[in-house]
């Protein structure tokens, strides 16, 4: 039997990257040094010794790139600006030929009929605003509102959606309590002050995007799961609020509601990590700017989250986070495939916070086959997570979640952060020796989805 899905009809279908993941480039034209060119160049940081400097060259090969998009019947592209590249130390003067190139790449995709969707900042800070305290410093916040200014003024004119930050989360916690980002601090207090840095400049940066950009629809991804307990025990009940509580409740609540979860800063309290009063870097006012209207919601979404309590995971010397399906059904990354999470994930975001819109702005998989003798590559494993994670998405339309479009992670094989370029998410195949492109089985399925504005599934 066959079974055809179909999307609404103005459903928006693309695909994403991020700057430094693909750019390369990075001592050209101007550039200033990155967080992440700093961190890249301390061995031991990335697991196979490499950098972005080269990438996947898309800084020279761009034309190229947009080529593909448009051969690949995408409709829209997601994309980040590298904050170094147009102010290479993160205020002051302005690097021309950077911000000239942004302003090239839009042109080039709106004369292929690709709707430009821009990230303002996709984890890239400037070392020079790192070397003065980075997101642990309010100052910090204000130059990135700065920045949004000139680039949506610059870019306002031919570009309508504008997401301020990719997950937070991330540049956080992983950046800053676990080390396994980019500064590469190990400091739980001031992974919660950077949280709510990064955040604050979400909020200040939002009303100069709406005053810049006629028109304009204002958003912010960040990086959602689904969260439950490995066992009906209370500390595994635990372990999984405490999870949701710091992964998603923390950025969502302080989003829409205006307010940070309290359970979670009684959790900080209890362990020291704040003091009896909360974060001290909260002024009057900024989670009121925190809470700024949007226009949408970005979704990223790639696995759940079955958790186990510290005590137990310490105790039998196993890891805090349960994969329950079958290692077949494990990415190249060790993430679990489970379509439902994404279900799961839109419909409670929607029903507990009331996004007007929502795009999943990442979704995609780490599959290495490579190329076979006749050079074709039949990655059938991301052609089966694509199908299923859109009919989850469907099903979620279908129940009312304003989804107006998904955007597949990654146009490209790329640096894939810590992991260097041992992992590949992309549509398209990428030989780092030549940077020759090839579309892998995977690009051609998603553009007959695309064509058919539907998935069929047998």
């Amino acid at each position: 039997m066959t079974l055809r899905v179909s999307f609404p009809k103005d459903f928006v279908w693309g695909s994403a990257t991020s700057a430094y993941q693909v750019e390369g480039g990075a001592r050209e034209d101007g550039r200033g040094e990155s967080i992440w060119d700093r961190f890249a160049s301390v061995p031991g940081n990335i697991e196979d010794g490499s950098t972005g400097d080269v990438a996947c060259d898309h800084y020279h090969r761009w034309r190229e790139d947009l080529d593909l998009l448009k051969a690949l019947g995408h409709r829209a592209y997601r994309f980040s600006i590298a904050w170094p590249r147009v102010l290479p130390l993160g205020r002051g003067s302005v690097n021309r030929p950077g911000l000239d190139f942004y302003s090239r790449l839009v042109d080039g995709l709106l004369e292929r009929g690709i709707a430009p969707f821009v990230t303002l900042y996709h984890w890239d800070l400037p070392q020079a605003l790192q070397d003065a305290g980075g997101w642990a410093e309010r100052a910090t916040a204000e130059a990135f509102a700065c920045y949004a200014d000139l680039v949506s003024r610059t870019l306002g004119d031919r570009v309508k959606h504008w997401m301020t930050h990719n997950e937070p989360w991330c540049s956080s916690i992983l950046g800053h309590r676990t080390g396994l980002q980019a500064p590469g601090l190990r400091d739980a207090r001031v992974a919660l002050v950077a949280s709510h840095h990064l955040l604050l400049s979400h909020g200040l940066a939002v009303p100069l995007l709406r005053q810049n950009v006629p028109g304009a629809r204002v958003g912010i991804a960040l990086n959602l799961a689904p969260c439950g307990p490995a066992s009906p025990s209370p500390e595994d009940a635990d372990a999984s609020r405490r999870r949701d509580g710091e992964l998603n409740r923390w950025f969502l609540d302080a989003i829409y509601r205006g307010q940070y979860p309290a359970d979670i800063v009684a959790d900080g309290v209890a362990a020291g990590v704040l003091t009896a009063d909360g974060l001290p870097c909260v002024r009057d006012g900024d989670l009121r700017a925190i809470a700024a209207p949007l226009d949408f919601l970005g979704v990223n979404y790639y696995f759940r989250l079955v958790m186990r309590s510290t005590a137990l995971a310490e105790k039998d010397n196993q890891p805090r986070t349960v994969r329950v399906a079958p290692e077949s059904e494990w990415t190249d990354m060790g993430w679990e495939v489970y379509p439902d999470g994404l279900f799961e994930t839109l419909v409670r975001t929607y029903l507990e916070y009331r996004p007007r819109a929502m795009y999943i702005t990442e979704n995609g998989a780490s599959y290495s086959t490579a190329p076979d003798a006749q050079g074709r590559i039949e990655d059938g494993a991301r052609i089966r997570y694509l199908r299923d994670h859109l009919v989850a998405a469907r099903r979620a339309i279908e129940v009312g979640v304003p989804l107006e479009g998904y955007f597949a992670w990654s146009l490209l094989d790329n640096f894939e952060w810590q992991c260097g370029y041992r992992q590949r998410f992309g549509l398209c195949w990428v030989d780092y020796a030549t940077g020759e492109r090839t579309a892998k089985e995977s690009a051609h399925y998603y553009r007959s989805v695309i064509e058919a504005n539907a998935v069929v599934v047998e």
